[in-house]
């Protein structure tokens, strides 16, 4: 099994930052695609940003030029750099990493279970 556990959550005034982190953990052979999505309140979860493990991203229009997604293949871990933080970020944050357990298994979708971001004054 693969755990991924986020941190870095909290709450920020506007135009703040934050910076996210989510480390994989456990039966890890390779880790293909990382992510990052939100989920507001009454929404659907949405797509934040995107990286390969060739480090191609993308991110959401909402969030281009404030959000920077990296990763760090040493350490399975994924980050987000938030910065210019709006209201309209506020959202419960998942990670999540497209993992091979072995060499003889199928790739697999795992989710994280959320780090809250509030951006409030």
């Amino acid at each position: 099994q693969v755990q991924l556990v986020e941190s870095g959550g909290g709450l920020v005034q506007p135009g703040g930052s934050l910076r996210l982190s989510c480390a994989a953990s456990g039966r890890i052979f390779s880790i293909n695609g990382m992510g990052w999505y939100r989920q507001a309140p009454g929404k659907q979860r949405e797509l934040v940003a995107t990286i390969t493990s060739g480090d191609r991203t993308t991110y959401a229009d909402s969030v281009k030029g404030r959000f920077t997604i990296s990763r760090d293949n040493a350490k399975n871990t994924v980050y987000l750099q938030m910065n210019s933080l709006k209201p309209e970020d506020a959202a419960v944050y998942y990670c999540n990493a497209d993992v091979l357990e072995s060499e003889y298994t199928l790739w697999k979708d795992y989710w994280g279970q959320g780090t809250q971001v509030t951006v409030s004054s």
